[in-house]
C-alpha cells in the first residue's frame, strides 16, 4: 500500500477535475465520506477541497459537502454543477440530482430513497447502501457503501487508494471499524461494476 501513496499521480494529457458533492441528514456519514474522498486524493498527490456544510442540529438535520479533486489547482472551491453526488436522503435527491452536468454520475441510497431520476444524460446508481450496511452488522456503512460506487464509477480514483486512506485516517477510536469499512468501499465498488 505504501507504495500506492508514494508514486507520482498520473499524468493525464487533459486536466480532470471532479466536483462531488455528498448529502444526506446528519449522522449518516455525508462529512465522513467526504474527508476519506478528500485525504485519498491528497495522499495521492491531487489537488483537493474539502468544503463541510451543515444545520445546527446534530443529528438529524441537514449535512453535506463540496470535494473537488483536480489534477491541477482548484481555482474555485464552489460547486454549482456538480459532476456527481451521492444523495442519501429525499430531500438530497431532490436539491441535486438536477444540479448534476450531463455526463455526470449519480449514487442513490435507494433503501432510503424511492424516488427514481427522469434523467437520461447522467449515469443513476441505485445502491440498497443502507440494506448492504445491515446485512454488514452496521447501518452506518451506508455511506462507505455509496462512496465506493461512486468512486467506481467515476474513475476519480484507485479503489486501493481509497482503501489505504482509509487505512491510515480513520480515528484511533474507530479502528475496530477498519475491516468493515474496507468491505463496504468493495460491496460499493461491485454495485458500480468495479
Amino acid at each position: 500500500m505504501q507504495e500506492l501513496r508514494d508514486k507520482p499521480r498520473d499524468k493525464r494529457k487533459h486536466q480532470r477535475q471532479e466536483e462531488i458533492i455528498i448529502s444526506g441528514f446528519g449522522g449518516q456519514g455525508s462529512l465522513f465520506a467526504g474527508q476519506l474522498l478528500a485525504y485519498a486524493a491528497m495522499d495521492s498527490g491531487y489537488h483537493v477541497t474539502w468544503i463541510p456544510s451543515y444545520g445546527p442540529e446534530m443529528r438529524g438535520g441537514k449535512a453535506r459537502c463540496t470535494v473537488v479533486v483536480s489534477d491541477e489547482e482548484i481555482g474555485a472551491p464552489l460547486v454549482r454543477r456538480p459532476s456527481a453526488a451521492i444523495v442519501l436522503n429525499i430531500p438530497s435527491m431532490e436539491a441535486f440530482e438536477p444540479a448534476i452536468k450531463p455526463g455526470g454520475v449519480l449514487v442513490v441510497n435507494s433503501s432510503l430513497v424511492p424516488l427514481k431520476s427522469k434523467r437520461t444524460d447522467i449515469r443513476v446508481l441505485y445502491a440498497p447502501a443502507t440494506d448492504m450496511a445491515v446485512e454488514l452488522g452496521n447501518a452506518r456503512l451506508a455511506n462507505v457503501i455509496c462512496l465506493g460506487a461512486l468512486v467506481q464509477a467515476t474513475g476519480v480514483m484507485p479503489l486501493d487508494i481509497l482503501t489505504a486512506a482509509l487505512a491510515d485516517h480513520l480515528p484511533a477510536r474507530h479502528r475496530k471499524l477498519l475491516a468493515p469499512n474496507k468491505q463496504a468501499l468493495r460491496k460499493g465498488a461491485e454495485l458500480a461494476g468495479g
